[in-house]
């Protein structure tokens, strides 16, 4: 599939497939993107764009990797350009809760943990983190179902992800509307701890091709705040065969 078809929406920036009926129960949504998670098995292309207050463009490319093996999901995500910015960062999420986030920069012999305080960061500042990458709200303990509303001309199934106090994520609670046709969330609003600042994640362009049903851009804004950042997807494999050792700690350190 070319162009912009395919999205790791690991917000849901990961690879949907389609149900191509409503969730006959709001609570098992996100069951069904737990699964989408674990058989998770594409590489993507793009850019991520942060546009300021005066609508000025800063643009990084980057690639990204993601396959499910047992117990765990693992991204590796390339900053690819500009020659400055460029970094790879592997991220693990375990099933039981554990996650973590290596990263490495040209000229390093060896990969380093990234600490947790800096996982609100991202590649262009905090408007898509580094743990907007990991997708971890559909493994938390608490998923509720609040409903249904629309979001602009979409019926939608509302549900409500709350973290264990074990888990490490900077956010108190994440809401998510999906489109309830077709089971793929269409908007999320991420409530950080302490500021209570909201982070909006809006998916555009949404698209069923094999039988699966992705977005090709996501936008993320802090809200009330000017400016926003922009995930583009420009192009993919939905089905990579990706295997263990692409995600090696050698694999961080090749540029």
């Amino acid at each position: 599939m070319g162009g912009g078809g395919w999205l790791c929406a690991l917000l849901a920036v990961l690879l949907a497939t389609a149900t191509g009926v409503r969730a006959a129960n709001a609570k098992g949504l996100p069951a069904a993107e737990r699964q989408r998670i674990e058989s998770a098995d594409y590489r993507v292309s793009g850019r991520l764009v942060r546009v300021d207050a005066s609508g000025a463009r800063t643009s990084d490319g980057l690639s990204i990797e993601a396959r499910g093996f047992p117990g765990m999901l693992r991204i590796l995500v390339e900053v690819t350009s500009p020659a400055k910015a460029r970094v790879h960062l592997l991220m693990e999420t375990h099933y039981d809760g554990r996650t973590s986030i290596e990263i490495a920069r040209p000229g390093d012999r060896a990969a380093t943990a990234l600490p947790f305080d800096r996982w609100s960061d991202g590649p262009l500042g905090s408007g898509f983190s580094y743990e907007d990458f990991l997708e971890q709200e559909y493994f938390w303990p608490v998923q509720t179902a609040e409903g249904e509303a629309k979001f602009g001309a979409r019926e939608c199934d509302m549900v409500v992800s709350e973290p264990s106090p074990e888990d490490r994520t900077h956010y108190a609670r994440v809401k998510t509307w999906f489109d309830h046709t077709i089971g793929f969330p269409v908007y999320a609003e991420k409530t950080l701890k302490g500021s209570r600042v909201v982070k909006e994640f809006t998916f555009f362009d949404l698209r069923h091709n094999q039988g699966v049903w992705s977005a090709s851009q996501v936008e993320a804004k802090m809200r009330g705040q000017p400016g926003s950042t922009l995930l583009i997807i420009e192009g993919g494999n939905a089905k990579a065969n990706l295997k263990l050792g692409e995600f090696s700690p050698t694999q961080l350190t090749r540029f």
